[in-house]
């Protein structure tokens, strides 16, 4: 029997509102992935260089060969890759815009593709086809991760606390994202190289209480509301697909200069991904991509009036 009564604990709500109701909740995407592999028993992934380098972890951990393949600018692979029994074809779902590229490669590649929708959130998995997904690229929660997968292992995985990985959620709400960034830091490094563990109760609890249809409608109309002014100048071949809800706006742009801009001016964007810079030379293209992709901010908590003063400081 739980305490009755005395002080409240932090209220979160306590509602059926799971998105993603059907799969695994794990502690992390890359334990989602970690999953996989021993599930799997691969031993070779093909994975793109543009990608983050906290995915090598599982590979490395499990002594799985990778080897590299290239994107072209619609964020495609170049090229189809014959695999071999216990390889797989890893792709990952670029800011959440590439869905209908997984389902072409779903029937290349069949249960032997492997779908990276860590920047994908609202995406819907396909049956057969291993899935996961990284909710706090979307919302404010201190880690978790989605998997869905046919191939189960037996293991019962311990639960995972979430309880050191809190401060900068809280600390941004009282204090502004600067006070709380080193936080956040240490949060993110907190999840390198775990063991998978089940999602804690910390987690399941805020993401219960996530408004998904009002954050899904905000980040499509944020979208929207940035491409009809940077379609013309925007680099990067890119389209809101119907049903897409997208991670951020991504604006390739030759001028290096307005990511710094924007910092400045208290507009944070993320930078996907540095690693990126160590794996390739610098012609090529995911080498670019990572220099000249400025990832803006679309998400629910926003609206014309901050899209406005985005587009204001870039144009």
């Amino acid at each position: 029997m739980e305490a009755i009564g005395g002080y409240f604990e932090l209220e979160l709500g306590n509602g059926e509102g799971c998105y993603h109701k059907d799969a695994i909740p794990l502690n992390s995407a890359r334990n989602c992935f970690e999953y996989i592999l021993i599930a799997r028993n691969y031993r070779r992934v093909y994975i793109p260089y543009y990608t983050c380098e906290v995915l090598l972890q599982p590979l490395l951990k499990h002594h799985v060969e990778y080897e590299y393949y290239s994107i072209n600018e619609r964020l495609e692979p170049t090229r189809q890759v014959r695999l071999s029994e216990n390889e797989a074809f890893f792709y990952t779902n670029y800011f959440g815009l590439k869905q209908n590229c997984i389902e072409r490669l779903a029937v290349l590649y069949g249960s032997q593709l492997i779908v990276d929708n860590a920047q994908a959130f609202y995406a819907p998995p396909i049956k057969g086809i291993d899935t996961f997904y990284s909710p706090r690229k979307y919302f404010g929660v201190p880690d978790g991760g989605y998997l869905y997968t046919d191939c189960l292992l037996e293991q019962n995985f311990p639960l995972d606390r979430s309880l050191d990985r809190t401060n900068h959620l809280l600390i941004r709400m009282e204090d502004g994202a600067e006070k709380g960034y080193s936080f956040f830091k240490q949060a993110d490094e907190s999840l390198d190289n775990q063991s998978i563990h089940r999602m804690s109760v910390l987690t399941k609890r805020i993401l219960r209480a996530v408004d998904y249809d009002k954050s899904a409608a905000k980040r499509r109309a944020n979208f929207e509301h940035l491409h009809r002014i940077f379609r013309g100048s925007n680099q990067l071949l890119i389209e809101c697909e119907k049903g897409t809800v997208p991670m951020v706006y991504p604006f390739y742009v030759e001028n290096q200069n307005l990511r710094d801009k924007l910092i400045k001016e208290k507009v944070f964007v993320a930078q996907y991904w540095p690693n990126v810079l160590k794996w390739c030379s610098e012609d090529m293209l995911e080498y670019k991509l990572t220099n000249h992709i400025i990832a803006l901010p679309i998400d629910q908590r926003y609206g014309s009036e901050e899209m406005d003063y985005i587009i204001k400081l870039l144009v």
